[in-house]
């Protein structure tokens, strides 16, 4: 079977943003789109369901590092993959379960071979190398894998970033050769994504863009972002790794971000996003709409009767009221994490869409300075 493709339609005037299309053997992604996050191979609060009918979602990931502790290769492997697992029938990228790793500091020692860490659910020792890593991901059932790297933290001194970035490619290599010679399971191709590293300096960004570049993967992610650095130290390494990457293939720009962030992101020339934030800071109140950012917990939605997001073709954000949904947050009922899931998940996948209308209208850059102030507004 052939490989993931990627149909690159439009590239806006004036611009870097892009408008494409990448196509797996569960369905075709249209760019730029944002991936809802599905740690333990559920996106949290949501149903798939609802992923399907309310987000539109087109595309989830999976946690390497979390399906494999629980629950295990054995039952993912007995069910036929994470796909029939848990009753997604649409693409699934997993990550490497480095970014964990790299926030298991206390309890994790880095080698030559891999990463020796303890699991956070009973304590038990655990050993990823880039051969074992490979194996999980294809027992999981991926249809986009990532390679297993090192995530540096920010700051971080020059020879450590250096150090850490060669590691990542020497790793980056053992992914390749493992990939290569095991079959795809399940009878669907799996694609492997190389990943960006270099901390925050030109030079080694530059230098690791070339390598993962020479590798003529079939997509290229950027990682070690969004990892604490300031936010224009951040656009200018994506912008960085936009222009040396190759433009023929999708570009993954790793755990980012708000809104705003994505959009200046497409901007730069970013096509596939990530983060657990509209679902984590749903859960805690905050809301994304079209018309700015609503802490939905405020008293003054006590009596706010109108719907949570009128200007989103969803019927959960037209239907429900500002005032109910504060009920829900005040009362603790869990409907309220669910709803506030659903609003920013579908909200988000809104942003991207009207973002590929735009690029495909050639209208991106009026649309983007236009829409950037609304969004960000608290209201």
């Amino acid at each position: 079977m052939p490989a993931l493709q990627f149909d690159l339609q439009q590239t806006q005037e004036n611009s870097k943003a892009r408008a494409g299309k990448i196509i797996t053997d569960h369905g075709e992604i249209e760019t730029p789109i944002f991936m809802p996050v599905g740690t333990v191979g559920s996106v949290k609060a949501v149903t798939q369901q609802q992923l399907y009918t309310d987000v539109k979602a087109q595309i989830i990931l999976g946690n390497t590092y979390h399906l494999y502790l629980r629950p295990g290769l054995d039952v993912l492997e007995a069910a036929g993959g994470l796909h029939e697992f848990n009753g997604w029938r649409k693409p699934i990228l997993t990550d490497s379960g480095g970014y964990q790793v790299f926030s298991l500091a206390s309890s994790r020692k880095i080698t030559e071979a891999g990463v020796m860490f303890q699991s956070h659910i009973d304590g038990s020792r655990h050993l990823f190398t880039p051969e074992r890593v490979m194996d999980i991901e294809r027992t999981i059932g991926a249809d986009i894998m990532m390679a297993f790297d090192e995530c540096p933290p920010y700051p971080s001194e020059y020879k450590y970033a250096k150090d850490s970035m060669e590691l990542t490619h020497r790793w980056l290599d053992r992914c390749f050769k493992q990939f290569n010679d095991t079959p795809d399971k399940y009878g669907y191709t799996q694609n492997l994504f190389p990943i960006v590293q270099g901390g925050t300096y030109k030079d080694l960004r530059t230098a690791s863009c070339q390598y993962i570049a020479s590798k003529d993967a079939v997509g290229n992610a950027i990682g070690g972002l969004s990892v604490g650095e300031p936010m224009d130290m951040m656009y200018e390494f994506a912008e960085l790794c936009c222009d040396e990457l190759p433009v023929q293939k999708p570009r993954y720009l790793m755990g980012v971000g708000t809104p705003w962030n994505i959009l200046k992101c497409i901007a730069l020339g970013v096509d596939m996003f990530d983060c657990v934030m509209p679902t984590r800071n749903g859960r805690n109140g905050m809301l994304f709409t079209t018309q700015g950012v609503i802490n939905i917990k405020n008293k003054k939605w006590e009596k706010d009767f109108s719907p949570i997001d009128p200007g989103l073709p969803n019927e959960m954000s037209q239907y429900y009221t500002k005032a109910y949904m504060r009920h829900l947050f005040v009362a603790n009922e869990i409907l309220g994490l669910e709803l506030a899931s659903i609003q920013n998940l579908s909200f988000y996948l809104w942003l991207v869409g009207e973002a590929r209308k735009q690029i495909l209208a050639n209208n991106f850059n009026t649309w983007k300075d236009e829409i950037l102030p609304i969004v960000e507004q608290r209201l």
